[in-house]
């Protein structure tokens, strides 16, 4: 470890130098350069169909790929988000896990590991936007996608388990990467399998630099700095510094040290979060049920917001698959790590994820704004990803006006456990294209840090942007494999569920 940090900190001085003799044009004339590639790809990836006047009826293709996917899982299970529900809790809570089992990490912590990479600025800001374009009723559709999503990270995150590979020392290495190229490879795919996984690869380690890291700390840096009132063009720097030591510490232990910080981090941001909005909800009860009704009624009838009905039913949708990413195949890389000796048992831990992420978090943030803001007024048609954080910001601190400090906490912390789990995807992608080398692994580590600085310090929108297309991308080859693999899942659950029911699998807990 010493030897990594002193590494990275000689590393870190001439990049430092640099960063503050930037003027503040550098990051402009990088995004004006790279722009044109950032907006050709990401129209590509997320080419909307229904196109016209009104954005809110623009429903990207990659959504409706998500969509019909988690359909299909959830008919072909015959809906395993209830059917194991109660499994899923018992599961987590260890009742089920031989700790001698294989693996790196207990299922709890490869839930808050997934969770770490999927609760953040999507369940502040993405809900602010989705009740501005859509109204209330979009909630009610943000919901629905949100359920149809757990049968998504249920298969996903099976074949994560049933395909991972161990190495000697114990260490898991899993993923889409894994699943494409041995999956597919017993299907009789062996070419298709290893172009997917690749591709895959290709596109995690490109979103691990830029929605997984750089706008976060961007995010977080700015969120910070703001509320702290600092001005001056360093402070991003310092509190990218700072950020980038924390997270270097943390990943350099791998998946079991990002795993008991997540375990940690997680429940306690959530629950932040969540009892903000409870309070708020508790002193607002009167207002609950009407409310409530806005949102069924919104979601039928959509009266004078924008693109009507469609419109509506699209931001639901829109937000749930930003904010959970079920069906884009990331998580299944932390949930390989578990240790189980039942690839199912994972599957069905991880539909909790979306349960979490969609279905409580980002509920509890619009019932908030939809209780405090009536209709969404308090943001206007169009509001932004930043303006969204504003807007959720003002709809809490109506009721609470010292939320805004909360809110910069939760955001910190979104932030870095965010970062914490896409360093580890982007390392198993990394590790799986260039090998499993104490130089891969330490190469990939000292650039995720040096982006940490360099996304605090400057906004790079368009190569954010860009990244952010690359992750939904990961949709296409992932989405592939698991179709053809749906009957390996099956054979999964029904071998888990079945030793269970004859008291193979014993009771520990």
């Amino acid at each position: 470890m010493k030897k990594f940090l002193s590494l990275l900190a000689g590393l870190l001085l001439p990049f430092l130098s640099i960063a503050q003799q930037v003027d503040k044009g550098w990051d402009e004339r990088v995004n004006e350069a790279f722009k044109p590639f950032s907006d050709a790809v990401s129209g590509f990836i997320f080419s909307a169909v229904n196109p016209g006047a009104i954005e809110a009826k623009q429903l990207p293709v990659v959504i409706i790929i998500l969509l019909t996917g988690a359909t299909i899982f959830t008919l072909y299970f015959k809906f395993i988000q209830f059917r194991g529900f109660k499994l899923a809790i018992n599961t987590v809570r260890g009742k089920y896990t031989d700790p001698n089992e294989v693996g790196e990490v207990s299922h709890f912590q490869a839930l808050t590991a997934a969770l770490s990479g999927t609760v953040g600025l999507g369940n502040i800001a993405g809900v602010a936007i989705a009740v501005s374009l859509g109204g209330p009723g979009a909630t009610f559709w943000m919901i629905l996608a949100g359920l149809l999503g757990m049968a998504s990270k249920f298969t996903e995150c099976t074949l994560g388990v049933r395909f991972r590979d161990i190495g000697p020392d114990g260490t898991v290495y899993g993923g889409p990467m894994y699943y494409l190229t041995k999956g597919l490879k017993e299907k009789g795919f062996t070419k298709l399998g290893k172009v997917l996984a690749v591709l895959f690869s290709i596109m995690c380690i490109g979103g691990s630099f830029g929605g997984g890291n750089m706008f976060q700390a961007n995010q977080a840096a700015q969120q910070f700095n703001h509320m702290v009132g600092a001005t001056s063009g360093s402070a991003g720097i310092i509190f990218g510094m700072v950020m980038a030591g924390v997270v270097a510490i943390v990943i350099i232990g791998g998946i079991k040290r990002i795993g008991s910080v997540t375990e940690k981090v997680v429940p306690f941001m959530c629950g932040l979060y969540v009892l903000a909005a409870i309070v708020i909800l508790l002193l607002n009860i009167n207002f609950l049920p009407s409310a409530i009704s806005e949102i069924f009624a919104g979601a039928l009838t959509a009266k004078g917001m924008a693109g009507g009905f469609v419109g509506v039913l699209v931001q639901g949708f829109r937000r749930a698959a930003f904010s959970n990413e079920a069906g884009v195949g990331s998580a299944a890389i932390a949930h390989s790590a578990v240790r189980t000796n039942n690839p199912a048992s994972e599957g069905i831990v991880a539909l909790l994820e979306p349960f979490i992420d969609t279905v409580v978090v980002c509920t509890m943030t619009a019932l908030v704004i939809i209780i405090t803001n009536g209709d969404g007024s308090i943001m206007t048609y169009g509001v932004k990803e930043a303006d969204g954080v504003l807007a959720t910001s003002r709809a809490f601190a109506s009721t609470l006006p010292w939320f805004p400090y909360v809110l910069t906490i939760a955001v910190v912390l979104f932030a870095f456990s965010t970062m914490l789990s896409w360093s580890y995807y982007g390392l198993q992608s990394w590790m799986y294209l260039f090998g499993r080398s104490k130089l891969a692994d330490y190469s990939y580590k000292i650039l995720f840090c040096l982006f940490v600085i360099l996304g605090s310090a400057a906004s790079l929108g368009a190569v954010t942007d860009f990244s952010d297309a690359m992750i939904f991308a990961m949709v296409v080859p992932n989405m592939t494999g698991l179709i053809i693999l749906l009957p390996v899942v099956k054979k999964e659950v029904n071998s888990y569920i079945g030793k269970i029911r004859t008291g193979e699998i014993k009771t520990y807990k």
